[in-house]
């Protein structure tokens, strides 16, 4: 009777593990978000030191479940991104909003890495760009008693 026991519980653990891998095969239907940008890349052109150097980067949720954002980090401090910590709906946009600190005069080239529950779960966005210096103003002079600009 031992022997009979044994044998089917031997024959149980055989057939369940034939059967998980005949569902191996079968693709899973998973509703997972996924994360499209409109613009990986914004370019700032030209710019001037000490202007305005906040961009946006829209996105949507192309996914069938919710999309979190769990992290942006930028590759300076220089770069400073903000993303919105509540779940994006299937079909639903929303924006990071970069901010670079314009004071650095010189070509500007950083990334911003976007981390997600989506199947596509790291993006990286770039900005780019040159600040140039402003131009001098002109100084005051004194002539005949009044200040006149040069």
């Amino acid at each position: 009777m031992k022997k009979v026991f044994s044998l089917l519980i031997v024959m149980a653990f055989v057939f369940s593990a034939v059967a998980q891998d005949a569902n191996a095969d079968k693709p899973k239907k998973v509703k997972e978000p996924e994360i499209t940008f409109e613009n990986l890349v914004h370019d700032y052109g030209e710019i001037q030191q000490g202007a305005n150097g906040t961009c946006e980067f829209v996105f949507k949720n192309t996914g069938k479940a919710d999309l979190i954002l769990t992290n942006c980090r930028s590759s300076c401090g220089c770069t400073v991104p903000e993303w919105p910590k509540d779940p994006i709906p299937p079909g639903k946009k929303a924006v990071i909003k970069v901010s670079y600190n314009t004071n650095r005069l010189g070509i500007i080239n950083k990334s911003i890495t976007v981390e997600s529950n989506a199947v596509n779960n790291r993006v990286i966005l770039n900005i780019k760009g040159n600040v140039s210096a402003k131009p001098a103003e002109a100084a005051p002079t004194n002539e005949g008693g009044a200040v006149k600009a040069q």
